[in-house]
């Protein structure tokens, strides 16, 4: 594989209320090999049209790095896609789709959202968002509430009925013919180990890496680890 340049097209999705602030460690770490651009994910409501949109913006061929929300739509560009796709890092997700107290818990979400309690629904998220060692953390937190803010509300609204429209897409995994990095914190309470191991055994091209003291954003929990997990992964492409 050749590209235009020396470094390998890369393209980033972050998750659910977050923005390109949550790769800011593995945009400069990757630099040096990876031309990176970061995929709005905020456009649309059902995963289908969010995708096609993400699509029509990317490069022909890239590799695809996504967490947590944006890993439902990387599943999503492999069905649209596949062709397009150098390599595939899954981060902190789960191909599963909700269950119903999850699918309940979206639900109540948008409820408050829409009734004008956004920023209790974003305190209470980011709780779960990252290890409890790092509550405490004002950094983290301070960068977490401002990607919230700058999502904002209806934004949110958009994302949590795109993810409670998703497939299963366990069965799809097989199918997989490119390099793929599964990677998640050993402490992540949102989407657990177990989730990624399922993935890892069912991509034929998979490696699992599972960082320690690290929750469910594991690229600005544990940034060094992640940027250095997925430079191997770039380096199979």
């Amino acid at each position: 594989m050749t590209f235009m340049s020396d470094r390998i097209p890369l393209m980033l999705i972050p998750g659910l209320l977050l923005t390109e602030d949550l790769w800011r460690d593995q945009m400069a770490d990757l630099a040096d090999i990876a031309e990176v651009t970061v995929a709005d994910h905020t456009t649309h409501d059902n995963l289908p049209e969010l995708v096609a949109a993400i699509l029509e913006g990317a490069p022909d061929r890239f590799a695809l790095g996504a967490l947590s929300f944006g890993g439902y739509l990387a599943f999503e560009i492999m069905r649209q896609a596949p062709e397009r796709i150098l390599g595939l890092a899954l981060i902190d997700t789960s191909a599963r789709k909700d269950t119903d107290q999850q699918a309940q818990h979206r639900r109540d979400f948008i409820k408050l959202a829409k009734s004008g309690r956004f920023l209790g629904v974003t305190e209470g998220l980011i709780k779960t968002f990252i290890h409890p060692d790092r509550h405490g953390d004002r950094e983290i937190i301070d960068r977490l509430t401002a990607m919230a803010q700058s999502v904002g509300p209806d934004a949110f609204i958009r994302q949590e009925m795109a993810i409670l429209e998703r497939p299963d897409s366990v069965p799809d995994l097989a199918g997989y013919g490119c390099p793929a990095l599964v990677l998640c914190g050993r402490q992540d309470a949102r989407t657990p180990i177990d989730h990624h191991e399922e993935m890892a055994d069912a991509i034929p091209d998979a490696d699992l890496v599972i960082l320690s003291r690290c929750g469910h954003l594991a690229p600005m929990e544990r940034p060094r680890a992640v940027s250095d997990a997925m430079r191997a992964w770039l380096g199979r492409i």
